[in-house]
């Protein structure tokens, strides 16, 4: 691992997993990069929690479906040197079944998550390359892995983000950058709990209840410590036992 500050970028840092992924990354002494694109105040809100806590972060706004607004953001942000850690957590839901789901409500999933992984993790990757460490975690899902009516656009994007995943750490694996991605199951936060109520969940799931956000944060936190060191192009499941 490289000398001095650790610093690291979660995007949708301001909504429930995001924030419990930032505060958790603060508290293990990384400096924590609070991204939000409407959601400003939010994300203000977590810099702050980190920092009365002890720890230090900042707030960043941006679009991650613009690439020069993205590109914009990410080379002020590497003005004070490298992100090492990435953790690619933005998304969105815009669910319909397949035969009355919109171009706009495609496109929009397949932006925010596939094209905003493209825009923020593509001109970060050379700087943490050189640093010879760094972590790479996406935020994928469980309709990637099994499927979900209603969801096909979602799957898509987190199956795209799966399979970028395993080619990415491929390439980035002898330079001490790790890739992985983390594929939540039903989530108490967000956008997880209100597909589900507390029947669906105790019959979907068998430890019959949700997951928290906490309980991934913990996940994405090994992942990004140097202690994974040896993971890569994985990946993996926190979902209750569902499958």
């Amino acid at each position: 691992m490289s000398e001095g500050i650790i610093r690291a970028l979660v995007t949708g840092g301001s909504g429930g997993i995001g924030a419990a992924i930032c505060r958790r990354l603060a508290a293990a002494g990384r400096f924590v990069y609070v991204h939000a694109h409407r959601h400003s105040a939010a994300a203000q809100a977590v810099v702050e929690d980190i920092v009365r806590a002890g720890g230090a972060a900042a707030p960043v706004q941006f679009d991650l479906t613009d690439l020069n607004a993205t590109r914009a953001a990410t080379e002020r942000m590497l003005e004070a040197g490298p992100v090492q850690i990435l953790i690619n957590n933005a998304g969105i839901h815009e669910d319909a079944v397949f035969p009355g789901m919109s171009a706009e409500q495609w496109h929009r999933v397949i932006d925010v998550s596939v094209n905003g992984f493209y825009h923020v993790t593509h001109p970060l990757l050379l700087p943490m390359l050189r640093t010879r460490w760094g972590r790479i975690i996406t935020l994928s899902s469980v309709t990637a892995l099994a499927g979900n009516r209603g969801q096909v656009n979602y799957a898509a994007a987190k199956g795209a983000l799966n399979a970028a995943t395993k080619a990415l750490s491929l390439e980035v694996a002898s330079r001490g950058v790790t890739v992985n991605a983390v594929a939540p199951g039903i989530i108490s936060s967000g956008m997880g709990e209100s597909a589900f109520d507390p029947a669906a969940i105790a019959a979907l799931v068998p430890m019959k209840r949700a997951g928290s956000a906490q309980e991934v944060a913990a996940l994405v936190a090994f992942l990004a410590s140097e202690e994974a060191a040896y993971i890569t192009g994985q990946i993996i499941s926190i979902n209750g036992g569902m499958f």
